[in-house]
Order: structure tokens, then C-alpha cells, then sequence
């Protein structure tokens, strides 16, 4: 395997625009023509790609605060400074893997969501590998209001939350109480994990198979490992959002793998938990969430 390679656009919003590994592209993108002038303040224009979503990712501002302002590059490293904190990036290979360090300052206590929100070119047969029953916090519409479940379930649906099959004219969102999530679509496996010692970690998922937006729907997919619990800040509790500590700083790491194997022959109906889930997280650690 080599490692992933990644290309972003610091002149606006630090967007990543390409994602290349197993022999194929896994961003999807669309024609938006309001992303490229897009300023403080504006409703999120989507060209897909991957964004840096950062103190929020739904609420005020809409997707963030870094999103619409541009990055600077320097010896390696992407950063914006945006009203409340500054945010730095450097992604870089390991070996077989692509690495993104990330380091937020802030005032000590200030809180935060982050997600690398991923959006996916994936084809009808792909499947979201997370281990069965994690906890999940599914959310049927747009807003603040979140369900209780068990991935992959969804309530009130037969179909789950880790296959998408063809548009259906549904959007529903999710966050998923694990650091680690892979996206298989054919031959080919995307893995990703997110590790924040002391912060909440999840993985958002984002499931629009043609129900979004109400006008002029299209179909995206995100998979979007995130800092916190919840999708608005606004409506975080005790323990749903990233605190920065008294050092002024909260830093994170974002690692990317993926490779190729032979195509998987279609899935039998399952009639207990499918032991090809992802990996169990022995190596997570119990650390104390900054409560404020």
C-alpha cells in the first residue's frame, strides 16, 4: 500500500480537493458557483470536496467559521484565524498512511465541534463499516433533534445506515459514538480514525440519497470523523463538545489509509452481527473530557 495523497486549496477555506488512493479518487464534488467568492456570513455553498468544519457544523455559522475564509501556508503547515481561535494543518505521509496533525488555540474553556466533512464519490453497492450496535445519535431532519439508536439501524426504516443502494429521496444524518470508520466500495477500502486525548471523538455520517435540499435535491455521502457528539454547538450538553484546557490549546490527529483486495461477492442476508466490521478498539484510551 502507499500512502494517500491529498491536495487542498488554502486560498479558499483550506477545502480539500483531492483524495487519491487505491487506484481511484474518493471525493466527490459538484458545480457551485458561489464557493469560490464565498465570505463570512454566507449560507454554505456545497462543491463537495472536504471541508474543514470548525466551531459548528450546522447552527450559526452555517458549516463554520474556517470554511469561508482563506488559509495560509508556511513550511508545510495551513492555518486560518478566525474571530474566536486560529486553527493549524499539516498533513504529510507515514509509510502507508496519510496524517493530519491539527492544533486549535483558543481561550481556555472555549468550546467547539470539528468535522472533516468528507463528502464521498461512492458507487449504489458501497457499505459504512462500523462495528454493530455502537451507539448513534440519528437525526431525521435538519435540525437539532436527534434520535437514539444502534448502528446501523435506523427507526421506523428496514434499511440501514451503512448501505445506500439508489436514491430514495431521503437525507438523514448521524453521529456515531466511535473514532474509527472504513468505507469499502468494490475492490477498493477507505479507513479513517480520529484521536483527541481528553476530547469527545465520533464519526458523522451524512446520508443523502436524494432528499436534500427540498428544491433541487442531489445525491451526496458524507463520512466525516469529528471532534464532539452533536451537530450544532448550540445544542451541545455537558460532554458533547471539544474544551479547550487551561494550556490554550487542543490538538488532534486525523489518519488515512486504504487499499485494494478483490471484489466482494454480494452479501448474504445477514442473520446475526457480520464479524467483517471495523476493527475493535482496544487501543482507545479512558481520559477525562474538559468539561466546560
Amino acid at each position: 500500500m502507499t500512502a494517500p495523497r491529498i491536495e487542498t486549496d488554502a486560498a479558499h477555506g483550506g477545502r480539500w480537493t483531492s483524495l487519491r488512493a487505491a487506484g481511484r479518487e474518493w471525493l466527490w464534488h459538484r458545480d457551485e458557483p458561489r464557493r469560490p467568492g464565498a465570505v463570512p456570513g454566507d449560507a454554505f455553498a456545497d462543491a463537495g470536496g472536504l471541508e474543514e468544519c470548525v466551531p459548528t457544523v450546522r447552527g450559526t455559522p452555517d458549516h463554520g467559521a474556517a470554511w469561508t475564509r482563506p488559509w495560509q501556508r508556511s513550511d508545510g503547515t495551513e492555518s486560518v484565524d478566525c474571530p474566536d481561535f486560529r486553527l493549524s494543518r499539516r498533513i504529510r505521509s507515514d509509510g502507508d498512511r496519510a496524517v493530519a496533525d491539527y492544533r486549535l488555540t483558543a481561550e481556555p474553556g472555549y468550546r467547539f465541534l470539528w468535522a472533516a466533512h468528507a463528502l464521498l464519490a461512492l458507487s449504489e453497492e458501497a457499505r459504512i463499516g462500523i462495528r454493530d450496535g455502537t451507539p448513534t445519535r440519528l437525526y431525521p431532519d435538519g435540525g437539532a433533534r436527534w434520535i437514539p439508536c444502534s448502528w446501523p439501524s435506523q427507526p421506523g426504516r428496514t434499511g440501514g445506515l451503512d448501505r445506500l443502494g439508489p436514491d430514495d429521496g431521503t437525507a438523514v444524518g448521524a453521529v456515531v459514538d466511535t473514532p474509527q470508520v472504513y468505507v469499502r466500495d468494490g475492490a477498493a477500502t477507505l479507513r479513517m480514525a480520529v484521536e483527541a486525548e481528553g476530547q469527545p471523538v465520533s464519526v458523522a455520517v451524512w446520508r443523502n440519497l436524494g432528499g436534500f435540499p427540498e428544491q433541487e435535491p442531489y445525491r451526496s455521502v458524507g463520512v466525516e470523523p469529528m471532534l464532539g457528539r452533536v451537530f450544532d454547538l448550540a445544542a451541545a450538553g455537558d460532554g458533547d463538545a471539544a474544551c479547550v484546557p487551561p494550556s490554550g490549546e487542543v490538538r488532534w490527529r486525523l489518519t488515512l489509509t486504504a487499499q485494494t483486495s478483490e471484489p466482494c461477492a454480494p452479501p448474504a442476508p445477514r442473520t446475526e452481527p457480520e464479524a467483517d466490521t471495523a476493527p475493535e478498539d482496544t487501543d482507545r484510551k479512558e481520559t477525562r473530557p474538559w468539561i466546560c
